[in-house]
């Protein structure tokens, strides 16, 4: 078997950026054409990725579907659901970024697609590549926090001024804009990774920024059947950053601050998997213990090319996509969960 032919739709930040240069680090894909109708962004694909073909629109790349074999669909929100169908329908493989779909029903139905098509439907949930979840993930299953009780987690930033002319501003709920779809799918689907589907959702959606339209400072609380709970904030208005993880267990906690370095990494062009690629300085690590008796943790390498690498074996049939489709309509569940407990006031049992 040959390398998967990849096509790429949108040449926005998502797929210069977190998309394109992934994809051609990994072995057993090749991008093979990205479609944008933006001249400006055909430039850029021409210069820094001279082997794939710019394609105007996707009528014409549903025309040539045979041409290809994996579909990656990096658009604004609104189109995700109907460009997935459409290209399962046409007998491709998809990665579609997250959310995949606005409600669960739209994602049970995208998924009932996919096997119906015996084809392959990946969620890019790169997030779980970054090496500080990893490093979570490693101490909580070699059990260092002993049993964890509150898994706290964070993506805060400090954007006083709206966006206004920018899709995840708009108002009309078909746009699926708003932090919570935004920020907050990263943070619900390392929960969902981490503890399983939750069984009770609280959440406080709010709009803080003057002319915000959309909720842009939220809180979600998620109770998971073993009893953990997970509180995940999102934030476009933090005048201070907390920690990006603080996870409290029966024996020690962890706490780190700072983000993962691969997107700045890839927002500057660099290339990924080059040696040191995704690492920490000592500076950055997060800490394990208990007061007053700490030792730093080396963050684990990010690496979202692994996401990829695990989507290529499973086109292939050695493994499955790394997103399974249960976790992701926990996270669909969980958003609509968190939309009713605000609307309401009221903690919702899933």
């Amino acid at each position: 078997m040959g390398p998967t032919r990849t096509v790429l739709v949108g040449y926005g930040v998502g797929g210069s950026a977190f998309h394109a240069p992934v994809i051609e680090a990994v072995e057993g894909l090749e991008l093979v054409a990205v479609v944008t109708g933006n001249p400006e962004r055909g430039a850029q694909v021409r210069k820094r990725h001279p082997q794939a073909e710019v394609i105007g629109t996707t009528d014409e790349m549903f025309a040539r579907a045979g041409d290809f074999d994996l579909v990656v669909i990096t658009v604004p929100n609104r189109f995700h659901v109907p460009l997935a169908t459409r290209a399962l329908e046409a007998g491709l493989h998809v990665v579609v970024d997250k959310p995949f779909a606005g409600t669960v029903a739209e994602g049970r139905e995208l998924v009932l697609t996919a096997t119906r098509r015996h084809r392959r439907l990946g969620v890019y949930q790169n997030r779980r590549f970054d090496g500080d979840f990893r490093t979570v993930r490693r101490l909580v299953e070699e059990g260092r926090l002993g049993e964890v009780y509150r898994f706290e987690s964070r993506f805060e930033r400090w954007r006083p001024q709206v966006r206004t002319s920018g899709w995840k501003e708009q108002a009309d709920p078909a746009a699926l804009g708003g932090i919570l779809y935004d920020l907050g799918t990263h943070l619900i689907d390392q929960a969902v990774a981490l503890f399983g589907r939750p069984t009770h959702v609280y959440a406080e959606l709010g709009i803080r920024r003057p002319g915000a339209l959309v909720d842009d400072d939220s809180f979600v609380a998620l109770t998971h059947a073993g009893g953990v709970r997970s509180h995940l904030w999102m934030s476009a208005t933090a005048a201070d950053l907390g920690p990006r993880f603080r996870v409290l267990g029966s024996t020690a906690s962890y706490v780190k601050f700072g983000m993962d370095p691969q997107e700045e990494l890839l927002r500057a062009g660099a290339e990924v998997g080059t040696p040191g690629w995704g690492t920490e300085p000592p500076a950055a690590w997060g800490v394990l213990g208990t007061p007053g008796d700490t030792v730093p943790v080396e963050t684990e390498p990010g690496a979202y090319q692994d996401y990829y690498a695990a989507f290529a074996r499973a086109v292939r049939d050695e493994g499955e996509p790394p997103v399974s489709f249960d976790e992701a309509l926990a996270v669909l569940e969980t958003i609509e969960a968190a939309q009713r407990s605000s609307a309401d006031g009221v903690t919702v049992t899933l």
